[in-house]
């Protein structure tokens, strides 16, 4: 078993992948430890895929996984994840915007014992109004929600110890989420400086949009860290607080009506409606996270579906291609 893989997902990067295969290469085989690089296919439309399986039929330090269709870098990654082998896993892009020179860093922290190093890329040199004032607002946000000081959530260049790693479900966004996840596991985490250098080849698969899929991700990370096991406390809070109101208003109803002898429908029919809506709002969020609670015990199900399906996985020990359904 190596004892670092390195993961790199590819879309419509025939440009970069030799370019960085030789880089990633050159840098590990002078660390002088043991690697395998696994490279997935993310459904690319050009000479990419072909690239790679050339790649891996002169490297037996290869894999290749192919899925069917483009599912997006979070479930690209986790296929690279789960077809790694190694005791550490490192995750880079493959469009050559991460310099693998920048691994040594990372070696020399996992080293030291740390669960979890993330690259931080602390003098940023694209554009200022697009994509730094941004991120920097999301990172901020970020850190405060999850609880993990660090300056940079939105970097793939990371590197993970493989079995905090692989207790960490990944969907949506998540991936740019993992140090938060695995600071509620208990992980040691760090980060190092790294380049962020200019994209020479091919186009950015990155725009505003995905600052919109990264906010709902983030509220979805705020309620797995502090409710994950306890949803209850959640949806009961707020329905508690939804029936006291609607009690105390139909109670002063109650009261009106009583001592004053007015008609409540004619003169507070509003105030009527707003309260038995909020009764029954309580009940319904009652009755969520009592749901919840009952679907915290399959958390844990082992049998969770991957967010991904694998057209083939070639490694050089295989003389075949073998079809895998996932």
């Amino acid at each position: 078993m190596p004892k670092f893989s390195i993961v790199v997902p590819f879309h419509n990067e025939e440009e970069s992948v030799t370019t960085l295969y030789d880089r990633l290469t050159a840098v590990m085989e002078a660390t002088g430890e043991s690697f395998e690089m696994v490279f997935v296919d993310d459904g690319s439309t050009d000479g990419t895929f072909r690239l790679l399986r050339e790649i891996l039929a002169v490297d037996s330090r290869v894999a290749v996984v192919k899925l069917r269709r483009n599912f997006g870098q979070t479930s690209a990654l986790a296929a690279g994840f789960d077809h790694a082998t190694g005791e550490y896993i490192i995750a880079m892009d493959g469009d050559l915007q991460h310099d693998p020179d920048d691994i040594p860093l990372f070696l020399e922290k996992v080293a030291e014992g740390y669960d979890v190093v993330s690259g931080w890329r602390k003098r940023r040199i694209d554009n200022f109004v697009m994509r730094r004032i941004p991120s920097r607002i999301a990172n901020w946000m970020m850190a405060k929600l999850s609880g993990v000081d660090i300056h940079d959530f939105g970097t793939t260049f990371k590197a993970y110890r493989s079995d905090i790693l692989h207790q960490i479900p990944l969907y949506g966004e998540l991936h740019r989420f993992i140090p938060a996840l695995a600071s509620w596991l208990g992980a040691s985490i760090c980060e190092v400086p790294i380049k962020n250098v200019n994209r020479e080849r091919g186009n950015s698969h990155y725009g505003i949009s995905r600052t919109f899929r990264v906010m709902f991700d983030l509220l979805t990370i705020r309620f797995l860290l502090k409710y994950l096991s306890r949803p209850l406390h959640f949806f009961g809070t707020l329905g508690l607080l939804s029936m006291f109101t609607g009690s105390m208003v139909a109670l002063g109803l109650t009261v009106v009506k009583i001592f004053r002898h007015v008609n409540i429908m004619d003169d507070h029919g509003p105030l009527v409606v707003f309260a038995a809506v909020l009764l029954v709002f309580g009940v319904q969020l009652l009755a969520l996270g009592l749901l919840g609670e009952m679907q915290v015990r399959h958390y844990h199900e082992p049998s969770r579906r991957a967010p991904y399906s694998v057209d083939r996985v070639l490694r050089a020990k295989s003389s075949e291609e073998t079809p895998i359904s996932e």
